[in-house]
């Protein structure tokens, strides 16, 4: 996985392994909806009807997009039922019950210092 565009060299992230985790982070978490997601699948599957109506006027293509990113990530599991029409489902995975953590942080400081 490259952790941003311009990509890192093996050099750089050896040396700057603290930096490069960090960044590492921050590229799953790119996007501006992605914390919403991930928030909103905690601790519940959730249909993809029920995350675009919680995010409310995200197009589907976004919203497709950043749940692809999010599952090429290791974030979230996908779930296809072969039913007419087809139901899919999504999940957080391991990894993305390790990220919650981060999110109740933000959503700490949030409170502390938002206005």
């Amino acid at each position: 996985m490259r952790v941003c565009n311009e990509g890192f060299d093996k050099e750089f992230m050896d040396e700057n392994r603290d930096m490069y985790a960090i960044a590492f982070t921050q590229n799953i978490l790119s996007g501006r909806w992605k914390y919403f997601i991930l928030w909103y699948l905690k601790g519940d599957t959730r249909r993809y009807t029920d995350i675009k109506k919680f995010l409310g006027g995200l197009s589907q293509g976004s919203l497709t997009k950043q749940l692809k990113e999010l599952e090429t990530d290791g974030v979230i599991r996908r779930v296809v039922y072969p039913e007419v029409p087809p139901r899919v489902e999504y999940s957080l995975t391991d990894m993305g019950n390790k990220l919650l953590p981060i999110l109740e942080k933000m959503e700490d400081f949030g409170k502390e210092f938002g206005s």
